[in-house]
């Protein structure tokens, strides 16, 4: 196939959305691979529904079809071009509801099903992908469709008809063979390892600091993918926030973070958590979770650092207002002063007085932006009492003094 490139790239961003796809023909269709199993789950032996459309309705070439079955899921159908025998190319199932209780109550009434089987059909369902705005699916529908065939205007893109399931009440017999609890485990098993493989992409993610990759891992993970325990949808999210605040931090840790960071975000968002009272305040409290963890990373990783240099580093940030100096530091380490200055400037690059320094200003820059602190009150806060010496090496730093750049920054300047 000319297109094998641009097939293969569209299913590797597809794959980003949890969304399934498969290449098949009529000797090669199997409803069951589809459809993950869920008429097979169900008891349902008429599957036309799903064949008429794949296979025996005669689909049109230069077409892609989007189709919502009975069951709320979603498909993408499309005819290979350039086949020897008919080849159909399929993408889903996605949904775009996020099921609660009492609708997959309402579905195992109105399919007849038996009581017994509510757990797993609810599992079945967390196990869908789940888009809460599936616009950016449909472009890369759109985009493949431009690949396949030339331009917009050279394909089209049809909605099908459901058709309607055999929905006949089902026999006490049928539904006795039925093994709930082998399928039940089956599904389970397999919702979890997903889960639990996206879990530790993104915490693997996390630790490297890697917040592109982070953003789009978590649009694998929403409220249907884990556990309901209990009714309240904002408390489950509460739940889930707190299992990931926890894993967060063993991530952060594993990305050689010092716990004394670690600590201060992790409590800080264990108590934005309790606070919370909306689905869309969950969210952003989630998005802000992994960018700030990312953060966190990026700036205090001391990856590559030998022990002796991780301690002088903690020890710098946590108090600016200390005794900084080589021979200080030197002396508390219990290590020879010059050995300590040339191993810091070996490892981190920068003489140990100006990567205090550095700091020192860094932390200059915010309490100017978040403060209305003197600049003589905010120089003691640096740890550099004497104004004067703060302001030469801010200026040196910065390029302007720090009264300047305050007025530079509540006139909407640039921040540095």
């Amino acid at each position: 196939m000319s297109y094998h490139s641009e097939l293969a790239f569209t299913e590797k961003i597809l794959s980003h959305f949890r969304l399934k796809t498969r290449i098949v023909t009529e000797e090669t269709f199997s409803v069951s691979n589809i459809d993950l199993g869920l008429r097979q789950l169900l008891g349902f032996e008429e599957i036309r529904d799903l064949s008429h459309f794949f296979i025996h309705n005669k689909m049109k070439s230069n077409t892609i079809y989007k189709l919502t079955d009975n069951f709320y899921c979603n498909y993408f159908i499309l005819r290979l071009p350039e086949t020897a025998v008919d080849t159909y190319w399929i993408a889903g199932p996605y949904t775009t509801r996020d099921f609660n209780h009492t609708e997959i109550m309402e579905f195992t009434e109105k399919y007849s099903l038996p009581p017994a089987i509510f757990n797993t059909l609810e599992k079945f369902f967390n196990n869908i992908p789940y888009l809460e705005n599936e616009s950016m699916v449909l472009i890369v529908m759109n985009t493949l469709g431009e690949s396949l065939w030339g331009s917009l205007d050279h394909f089209t893109f049809e909605t099908l008809e459901q058709i309607p399931e055999n929905t006949e009440q089902r026999s006490a017999e049928i539904n006795a063979e039925l093994s709930y609890e082998q399928t039940d485990a089956s599904v389970n098993m397999k919702a979890i390892e997903e889960r639990y493989a996206v879990e530790n992409q993104l915490l693997q993610a996390v630790s490297q600091g890697l917040n592109h990759k982070v953003e789009l891992l978590m649009t694998n993970i929403t409220a249907s993918n884990f556990e309901k325990r209990t009714s309240d949808p904002i408390r489950n999210m509460q739940n889930y926030c707190i299992i990931m605040n926890t894993l967060l931090r063993k991530a952060v840790e594993n990305g050689s973070v010092h716990p004394f960071y670690i600590d201060k975000l992790s409590s800080d968002f264990a108590r934005k958590i309790e606070q919370v009272t909306t689905m869309e305040s969950v969210r952003k409290l989630q998005k802000d979770m992994m960018h700030k963890y990312c953060l966190l990373v990026k700036n205090h990783s001391m990856k590559g650092y030998s022990p002796l240099i991780q301690k002088i580093i903690t020890t710098i940030d946590t108090d600016l207002t200390a005794d900084l100096s080589l021979n200080t530091l030197a002396s508390r380490m219990n290590v020879n002063a010059s050995y300590l200055s040339t191993l810091f400037k070996r490892e981190t690059g920068s003489t140990l007085t100006d990567y205090v320094n550095e700091k020192r200003i860094q932390h200059g820059i915010l309490l100017l932006h978040s403060t209305n602190l003197q600049i003589q009150t905010i120089a003691s806060y640096c740890g550099i009492p004497d104004v004067n010496y703060f302001t030469k090496l801010f200026k040196k730093r910065v390029g302007k003094t720090p009264k300047a750049y305050r007025e530079l920054f509540l006139k909407g300047g640039k921040k540095v």
